[in-house]
């Protein structure tokens, strides 16, 4: 655990976004899941919102096989698309990203290190994957992009956001 995540452990509120290319599928996803498992929780306190890098989808609800894959999983999550912005950074005190070209995105827009401490690849977190080097092995550590593909896809997506997901809050809750 680095020092950012071992401060962000002690306090009360966390600020978490998910951000992926348009934020109709991969990032609302996340937020569903991450947002539906922590509604209960106090210490700490999750607020989770999403983003897309691009502004195709901006004002606009899921993609329907995105929607539909969480709902079937039991949760239960509204969404509109809102595009990822440099101001952003402030608000936040975790970026997840799906996948390299998003953490590209986002990176160009921060303003320093305080604000890429923020960003990691959201599969970082899930316990199976915490041996790999962002840096190098970025490849597995993406939650590919389901948007042309069939809604097994999707599912495949959700396994990953859940284990992932998983690894977060148990890291996240930990108490000193």
């Amino acid at each position: 655990m680095n020092e950012y995540i071992a401060a962000l452990t002690q306090k009360s509120e966390l600020r978490v976004m998910m951000v992926c290319l348009g934020n109709i599928c991969r990032s609302p996803m996340a937020a569903a899941v991450l947002e539906n498992r922590t509604r209960k929780s106090s210490n700490p306190k999750f607020v989770v919102t999403s983003s897309g890098t691009g502004a195709w989808h901006v004002g606009e609800g899921p993609n329907p096989k995105s929607k539909l894959t969480w709902e079937k999983a039991g949760y239960d999550y509204e969404h509109t698309a809102q595009q990822f912005k440099k101001n952003m950074f402030i608000d936040q005190d975790l970026l997840l990203v799906m996948d390299k070209s998003n953490f590209d995105n986002v990176s160009r827009l921060s303003v320093d290190k305080s604000d890429m401490q923020k960003v990691f690849y959201l599969r970082q977190f899930d316990p199976s994957l915490k041996q790999l080097n962002p840096a190098t092995d970025y490849s597995k550590l993406e939650v590919p992009d389901p948007y042309y593909e069939p809604i097994s896809a999707y599912q495949e997506v959700l396994v990953m956001v859940e284990n992932a997901v998983t690894g977060l809050i148990e890291l996240l809750s930990q108490r000193k």
